[in-house]
């Protein structure tokens, strides 16, 4: 899907459209109504705190502000861009309906997260650019949103494929398409070189994709080791043979906050208590609505000096309830030296197995649990 937050949100707030809009703000960034009708909408430049982008629309990243750059940050390159809330109910609502639209096609489907998945159309008849057309289609009847596909041979240039035309794209490449169209790419924009393999790639003169598939094997194995070297030789060919995996179980669900500012452990308990309260019903939400229960529960603290802690506990049962979440996780902060300012608290629910009927019924929130051990 093309900016799919963003998207989601010129629905609700279509005046926007063709403005540089910022996903990620509070409820202070909340749109304020007028009494002649209009909505008067916060600006980046107000923005005070240390959150960070969700997304934005590509008018925003013209001007450099991407996902996961700090909020600051993006006000410093876009001051004047709109700042609107997150939504997360109305993003996994369209989600769902543009799925169940490609779903009419095929249950060949892998799901990727909220906006991406993957289809297998090996044994759906009709030519690949008229069936890229009547998914497009479909998802737009669905959603009044747009998305870009590309249909390839395999994984990896499907995905390369689908940001090379976005937005609104649709892309077809074939094996004989690698050399004109994938090989000038940057090496960076194949999914699985990270930031670091791209710059040992260019401390040894490596820059695209091209130049990757020029490489000598001996010089990749040297740098990289004899597994990675041998991936990389293969995706610069555009080879890999991943199958489109339909069902898949996932290994945990967490939910984390950022705090404006540091939080001291005894005197803004007030803060701190409800807030590691929310995230446990957050994941219990989570854990109920995908039909899922968890034998280990764990907590996430990242101090003031960035240091984290992880605790976690095992359980004898899965639990699928915020009380018996909560209960676990404050178990998990007693092991904590709570010495330093805390600037992030999250809770995880691992060890998942599908949960059965009527398990682990809800019981009173323990509503009392001192940062101070």
């Amino acid at each position: 899907m093309d900016a799919f937050y963003a998207s989601v949100e010129l629905l609700r707030y279509p005046e926007l459209r063709g403005k540089a809009v910022v996903i990620g703000g509070g409820r202070n960034a909340a749109p304020e109504m007028l009494r002649d009708g209009t909505r008067r909408f916060a600006r980046l430049r107000d923005y005070v705190g240390r959150g960070v982008v969700t997304t934005s629309t590509y008018e925003a990243r013209a001007l450099g502000v991407f996902s996961a750059m700090g909020m600051m940050k993006a006000a410093h390159l876009a001051p004047d861009a709109i700042l609107l809330p997150t939504d997360f109910d109305s993003y996994r609502r369209y989600s769902r309906l543009f799925k169940d639209a490609v779903g009419t096609f095929t249950d060949q489907i892998e799901d990727r997260g909220i906006d991406e998945i993957y289809i297998d159309l090996t044994d759906v008849a009709g030519e690949s650019s008229q069936l890229g057309q009547q998914i497009k289609a479909a998802v737009r009847q669905a959603t009044n949103l747009t998305c870009s596909i590309a249909i390839a041979p395999n994984k990896l240039l499907a995905k390369i494929g689908s940001e090379l035309d976005k937005p609104d794209g649709l892309t077809i490449l074939t094996m004989e398409d690698i050399e004109s169209r994938i090989w000038p790419l940057a090496a960076k924009k194949v999914n699985g070189i990270g930031p670091r393999a791209s710059e040992r790639l260019a401390s040894i003169g490596i820059g695209t994709v091209g130049e990757l598939a020029a490489a000598d094997p001996g010089l990749l194995q040297e740098h990289f080791g004899h597994t990675y070297a041998a991936w990389l030789a293969r995706i610069a060919r555009g080879v890999d043979d991943r199958a489109v995996v339909v069902s898949s179980e996932p290994k945990s669900m967490s939910r984390e906050t950022t705090f404006e500012r540091d939080m001291h452990a005894s005197r803004d308990r007030a803060i701190l208590t409800p807030a590691l309260t929310g995230l446990c019903e957050r994941v219990a939400g989570d854990l109920q609505r995908k039909g899922y229960g968890g034998r280990t529960v764990g907590l996430k603290i990242k101090f003031a000096d960035f240091k984290i802690v992880t605790r976690d506990l095992s359980l004898p049962e899965p639990v699928t309830d915020a009380a018996s979440i909560r209960r676990a996780a404050g178990e998990c902060l007693k092991r904590v030296t709570l010495d330093r300012r805390i600037r992030l608290i999250g809770v995880r629910v691992g060890s998942l197995e599908r949960a059965i009927d009527g398990a682990s019924a809800e019981t009173p929130m323990q509503r009392e649990l001192p940062f101070d051990g």
